[in-house]
């Protein structure tokens, strides 16, 4: 069940919004989370049976890692820590990096002429990076003492199983929401500004990046020895607004669905587009994600508090990790080694410490690396992403026949229009301003989506076909 799908705006979130509004305050916990279960079973299948195996563990082992640590017996609470670290960590191998591990050893097998490993893929358990990040978060804050365990199991099973953020994120750390599972304030303007939201959200992931879909899906399923320049740069631009339409609006649908029950989440982007640096992108894009390496994976490997050398190194293994946690396959990880340099770059360079906006044309600039990057993102394989790397250079030729069957007015419209967006202040995050109605400017943005963008979103809906958001397969 997908929050763009007929079934989930018109029958599940009416429902369930119905259900909690009128139920007693001490029932609204266990309503929300048999909802979440309900709506993670729908797409999911048996597989909530590993969602709710990882939730009873993880909740035994944070009520043990408190007591240790309240107890002074430190030794005992890391030993705590590195078993949880460790479950959470082989659920997600197992399920997430299995078949890549045995398809890169039965390539080497192939190679030095002998016979390969017998292997039935592993399915792959939607939204386990996220949940699983969830659980890592619980029990890093406990035992640090950031955040105090939830006693309640059904407030802990919220945390992770919490429909609006548990397939696609945003991943929120869990001191960041302690206190809301337990008690919270839910009130009409919170109410409505969480419709606004949420409709903001559904117009960008419905009317731009699933109209631009098919020109990246197009460009990146031609044989990359067909393409030029022309057709490569049109697909990467495509695929550029597609992902970032796709993903924010996920994410202000959450954003926004959390409001509608009375709970705030952190904000996930903030016009990456805008950015002017490599090192200022990935300070707006998919905030959630890079707060959260930042906090449990970078500080523990020492940050940039030991020597040039070790910063530069922990910078490069974040990102490396960055680039697996998006995938099961090579290309991600050069994705992330490919961000981690430029980052490592930047750093040297001085540009990460720098005061103050670097000039206009940096933009540019740091869109193209980001685009650069995009094609590896995009890409099935390493030799396919080379492949249309290099197509950039191949000028003249005619537009392949599949690009220019997609090139439809509608197409081209939602593409300019999604492109020019990078043009706006980077000040100016219309998602957020919905949440801020006392501007003249965030009440002329409301009344836009109430009167224009939601309703053309929801016939969009209800005429169109099925499509899944592009971050439900991380």
């Amino acid at each position: 069940m997908v929050f763009s799908s007929i079934t989930f705006i018109f029958f599940f979130l009416p429902a369930v919004l119905a259900a909690y509004h009128l139920a007693p305050r001490r029932v609204r916990n266990g309503l929300l989370v048999f909802a979440s279960l309900g709506f993670y079973a729908w797409g999911a299948g048996a597989f909530v049976l590993a969602l709710l195996a990882s939730i009873a563990t993880n909740y035994v082992i944070g009520a043990q890692l408190e007591r240790r640590v309240d107890r002074g017996e430190t030794a005992a609470a890391k030993r705590l820590l590195a078993l949880g670290v460790v479950v959470n960590v082989a659920l997600l191998g197992w399920f997430k990096y299995a078949n890549l591990g045995v398809a890169t050893w039965n390539a080497g097998l192939t190679g030095a002429g002998l016979p390969t490993v017998p292997w039935a893929d592993v399915l792959l358990p939607i939204g386990i990076s996220f949940f699983t990040f969830h659980s890592l978060s619980y029990l890093v804050d406990v035992y640090r003492g950031t955040a105090r365990h939830l006693v309640s199991p059904l407030d802990f099973a919220l945390y992770i199983t919490f429909f609006p953020q548990l397939i696609a994120g945003p991943i929120v750390r869990f001191h960041e929401i302690r206190d809301q599972l337990v008690q919270r304030n839910e009130t009409f303007d919170a109410f409505a500004a969480g419709v606004y939201r949420f409709g903001f959200g559904l117009a960008k992931k419905v009317v731009i990046a699933d109209t631009v879909a098919p020109i990246a899906n197009a460009a990146f399923g031609v044989p990359t020895d067909e393409l030029n320049t022309t057709a490569a740069l049109v697909g990467v631009l495509a695929y550029t607004v597609q992902l970032y339409f796709d993903f924010s609006g996920y994410s202000d649908m959450a954003l926004g669905l959390a409001l509608m029950f009375g709970i705030r989440f952190p904000e996930n982007f903030d016009r990456p587009y805008a950015s002017r640096s490599i090192t200022e992108f990935w300070r707006r894009w998919h905030m959630s994600l890079s707060r959260w390496f930042r906090d449990y994976l970078y500080i523990s490997l020492g940050g940039n508090r030991g020597s040039a050398a070790a910063t530069y190194r922990n910078l490069v293994i974040v990102f490396l990790v960055t680039g697996l946690w998006h995938g099961a396959n090579w290309t991600f990880v050069a994705w992330g080694a490919y961000h981690g340099i430029l980052l490592l770059l930047e750093r040297v360079a001085g540009v990460a410490r720098g005061r103050g906006p670097r000039p206009r044309p940096w933009q540019a600039v740091t869109i193209v690396l980001v685009m650069l990057g995009w094609v590896l993102f995009r890409s099935p394989s390493i030799e396919h992403a080379l492949g249309y790397l290099g197509a950039f250079l191949r000028p003249g030729g005619q537009m392949p026949f599949e690009v220019t069957l997609v090139l439809e007015p509608l197409a081209i419209a939602a593409l300019v229009a999604g492109a020019a967006s990078a043009l706006i202040p980077p000040t100016w995050v219309t998602g957020v301003r919905l949440a801020y109605p006392d501007v003249t400017a965030n009440r002329l943005a409301r009344l836009a989506t109430a009167a224009v963008l939601l309703p053309v979103a929801l016939i969009l809906v209800l005429t169109g076909s099925f499509s899944p958001f592009l971050y439900f397969q991380f």
